[in-house]
């Protein structure tokens, strides 16, 4: 039924959104469904959850199950094309993991982006030498054309902070740990930070380093995450509901349940408030670049 081809990531999400409401509308179980579509519990559930694009047939087989109206059906299958369409880094299939190729597509999208990391800089702020090495470390089992096809889906996601159009409002926290790891060596973290007092300076940007004077702060229980949000659409609702987004060792974690965003959202605005301003972080880069 679906088309193993990743396709565009927001359409695939929305027909997933608006299948699964059809089917409990019908009040019928995704198992039962499954078998009556003949088709396995976890491709229906990949399809759900936007992760495969859907063939215009399918979709109508579907709709017709769960009661649609001729006119509601219609306009899924028009959506099921557009979930054919294919984003620029899925040029990279054979190194972008599925989980990866989800969150691309999504940052692609979003028009706010709240980041917070302890440990290593966010990839929209990476320079080419800090994200070689991490990859180096991180796929040392893979090839050198690999990794440089790594490198080019990293550098190319970067695009978005300076795009002509719909260019995403970015704010980083960064907590003071992130400056003291040596990633590649003195060059190397110092062409990095030299970066992030750069994209620092961005209107749409805004960058700042929680110290470790900060002590015990909300980060130190949350981790490292991301929160997407998306454009308003012309009802007034968001296009995409808010997503939570946290990279794993072997995989990645989505939330998108409003109590799960409220709570990382609460998480984020205090890290924020524990962070140095954006001029005394600047203040304490150029320190952390005369140090190394």
């Amino acid at each position: 039924m679906a088309d193993q081809e990743a396709g565009s990531t927001v359409p695939r999400r929305q027909l997933g959104r608006y299948l699964r409401d059809l089917r409990v509308q019908a009040g019928i179980t995704a198992r039962a469904a499954a078998r009556q579509l003949e088709r396995s519990d976890p491709t229906l559930w990949r399809i759900e959850n936007g992760h495969v694009a859907s063939r215009s047939l399918d979709v109508e087989q579907m709709c017709r199950l769960y009661g649609a109206s001729p006119e509601f059906t219609t306009a899924l299958m028009a959506l099921a094309k557009e979930t054919r369409a294919r984003g620029w880094w899925q040029a990279y299939g054979d190194v972008v993991p599925d989980y990866l190729d989800l969150y691309v597509g999504l940052e692609a999208a979003a028009n706010r982006i709240d980041w917070y990391q302890s440990e290593l800089v966010p990839g929209l702020l990476q320079t080419e030498g800090y994200a070689r090495k991490l990859m180096e470390l991180g796929f040392a089992d893979r090839s050198e054309d690999e990794i440089a096809r790594h490198l080019q889906v990293r550098m190319g996601r970067q695009v978005v902070l300076q795009r002509q159009i719909d260019r995403p409002t970015l704010r980083v926290a960064l907590r003071e740990s992130v400056l003291r790891t040596p990633v590649g060596g003195k060059e190397v973290m110092v062409a990095q930070i030299a970066h992030l007092i750069e994209a620092s300076q961005l209107p749409n940007v805004a960058l700042r380093v929680v110290p470790f004077s900060a002590g015990l702060q909300m980060g130190l229980l949350s981790g490292p995450f991301g929160i997407l949000r998306f454009p308003i659409n012309g009802r007034g609702e968001e296009s995409e509901p808010p997503t939570v987004y946290a990279e794993l060792y072997t995989g990645a974690l989505y939330l998108d349940k409003p109590t799960e965003i409220a709570q990382y959202d609460q998480a984020f605005g205090s890290i924020w408030e524990s962070a140095l301003d954006e001029a005394a972080t600047r203040e304490l880069l150029r320190r952390a670049m005369e140090e190394l």
